[in-house]
């Protein structure tokens, strides 16, 4: 008779969660830059959705950080674990930091020209914009890095999220163990 999975705890989500910002923060700039190559009437819509996406992304980023830290207390450590960890740990605060300064930059590109009753130009909405996308890359670069450091503890260290209910990491581990 099917059933539904045990309901993780909050240190075993860090897989499920740390997708969502890395899809969401990587999708926002081409949203953006969309609404660069349209008139600012026409292209105002793209970039909201960017805005959206990077609201999303930075929100889901606090998540996958507080995940993080609660499954990095359960994993299994080695000096080397331990020195990749402290890496991804400290690759993720940053990241944290300069998604939540690009929301802020955003928000500020968005509605800020409206609350001064400014009108950009075509030129002046494409030149803020194109540097806004260009502070982006420093933002896209340290969440791949942060990825990349994720990635090497889950594939090169084989660290793993505990599931409550699952003994096939034990079994594995007994399997392993000389009789």
């Amino acid at each position: 008779m099917p059933h539904l999975p045990p309901i993780p705890d909050w240190a075993s989500l860090h897989p499920a969660i740390i997708h969502f910002p890395i899809v969401l923060l990587l999708m926002s700039p081409i949203w953006i830059l969309i609404s660069v190559l349209l008139t600012p009437a026409r292209g105002r819509a793209y970039l909201y959705a960017g805005l959206v996406l990077l609201l999303a992304g930075t929100a889901s980023l606090f998540v996958a950080v507080e995940t993080g830290d609660a499954a990095a207390e359960l994993a299994e450590r080695t000096a080397t674990v331990d020195s990749v960890l402290h890496e991804h740990q400290n690759l993720a605060s940053e990241t944290m930091i300069v998604f939540s300064a690009l929301t802020v930059l955003l928000l500020l590109l968005c509605f800020l020209p409206r609350a001064l009753r400014w009108q950009p130009t075509r030129f002046q909405f494409a030149s803020l914009t194109l540097v806004f996308l260009a502070l982006y890359a420093t933002g896209a670069l340290s969440l791949v890095n942060t990825a990349h450091q994720g990635a090497r503890l889950v594939h090169q260290f084989g660290v793993h999220a505990v599931i409550p209910g699952d003994t096939s990491h034990q079994q594995t581990s007994r399997e392993a163990e000389p009789e």
